[in-house]
């Protein structure tokens, strides 16, 4: 009877046990294999607090994407310290923009080139375009893409590289799909290798949100690059010559 007792309590026990692990970054869904995925880096926000640099790039870590803004007049308060320490500790170094749904494209794009310092070392700056933490009404699709184009537009006006798309599953089948092919895709799955429905092809790869890393408390997201250094350096230098000038160019 004790037995039985003992093996119910462990039953009972293992998805509690499990969640901990989670949380702590002992279990995760996706382990990419070094051989199979190199290049590495990691996503941040304010959320990460003050980060320890030097402590953090002696982990394998070559690129940084950090949250610059959000919507049409959100600045993130970390963004500046982030840039200034992950460029002097030698990281490949990004920006990324939330998208939101209830500010105009252009709007959001100004609030970015405010907060964000042009420098041609640095990575394609990054829209990332997801339901979470988003405005509650969800426009027409038609609607979201002359937003998109209008915030497109402006920030390769200024960077002069063409910004990636941090997408959910959810997000990109309903808004973007088969609608910004030139456009490379960061895929967000946390649960097993991406597969978008469409067969389109992904350059990063959100593996995780639960990574532990020595310089940041509490958990980081985890991300791996499609490709090795040549690809990773053409990424880095890519430019664009010319803004297309009409409307329509995300499709």
């Amino acid at each position: 009877m004790k037995r039985i007792a003992a093996l119910a309590l462990l039953i009972i026990s293992l998805p509690c046990l499990a969640l901990v692990g989670y949380n702590l970054g002992v279990i995760r869904f996706n382990y990419p294999s070094k051989e199979d995925y190199p290049i590495r880096g990691i996503d941040i926000s304010h959320h990460q607090g003050t980060i320890d640099w030097a402590l953090l790039t002696k982990q394998d870590i070559t690129f940084v994407y950090m949250k610059a803004t959000e919507g049409g007049d959100f600045k993130d308060l970390e963004f500046l310290n982030n840039w200034a320490n992950a460029k002097a500790n030698n990281l490949y170094t990004g920006a990324y923009h939330f998208f939101t749904f209830c500010k105009p494209g252009s709007e959001q794009a100004k609030n970015f080139i405010a907060a964000v310092p042009f420098d041609d070392n640095s990575l394609p700056p990054a829209i990332d375009f997801e339901f979470s933490g988003n405005c509650k009404s969800r426009p027409k699709k038609e609607e979201i893409l002359a937003e998109l184009n209008s915030m497109v537009k402006v920030m390769e006006e200024r960077f002069k590289k063409k910004p990636l798309f941090y997408v959910t599953y959810e997000a990109y089948d309903q808004y973007l799909r088969g609608e910004i092919n030139e456009y490379p895709i960061w895929i967000r799955d946390i649960l097993s290798q991406p597969k978008l429905r469409d067969g389109r092809s992904w350059l990063i790869w959100q593996y995780a949100d639960n990574g532990r890393l020595d310089g940041i408390q509490g958990p980081v997201d985890l991300n791996v690059f499609c490709g090795g250094k040549s690809k990773f350096i053409d990424f880095l230098q890519s430019e664009i010559d010319a803004v297309p000038t009409k409307e329509g160019n995300i499709q």
